[in-house]
């Protein structure tokens, strides 16, 4: 697999996510990705910036383009190092909220993309790679 592009984003403030938001619809549309398919990249980049914000206390978000023979990808990776998550299993749960949402953000984007890993540490932060494929 061979990475085409690469670019490194800050995320500290809210405006950020909007960006992120753009950045992955323009680059999902640049790889050739479909309406639906873009929509499901940015539902689960917007969910996990606004992880990596407000429960990671801020961060970063990698977007590399991706080309594996005919096929070509979006892979995303988000790094912050906040607090970091004790119960991984249970925050992938539906309905598992540490906040006033609907518990359904990480559990969500994780169905939304075609490979998805996540590694906690508490006090140490979290990391979660997730990657859609055309």
């Amino acid at each position: 697999m061979a990475v085409i592009r690469r670019e490194t984003m800050e995320l500290r403030a809210e405006d950020e996510i909007v960006k992120v938001r753009h950045l992955v619809r323009q680059w999902a549309s640049e790889l050739g990705f479909g309406l639906v398919d873009q929509t499901k990249l940015v539902t689960a980049a917007s969910e996990l910036s606004r992880n990596t914000l407000v429960h990671g206390g801020g961060g970063t978000v990698e977007l590399e383009a991706l080309e594996e023979g005919l096929r070509r990808g979006l892979r995303l990776t988000f790094t912050d190092f906040g607090p970091g998550i004790a119960d991984i299993e249970l925050a992938l749960r539906d309905g598992y909220t540490t906040g006033s949402g609907l518990g359904l953000g990480l559990g969500g984007a994780k169905r939304l993309v075609n490979e998805f890993s996540i590694t906690s540490r508490p006090g140490e932060g979290t990391r979660v790679v997730m990657a859609r494929w055309k």
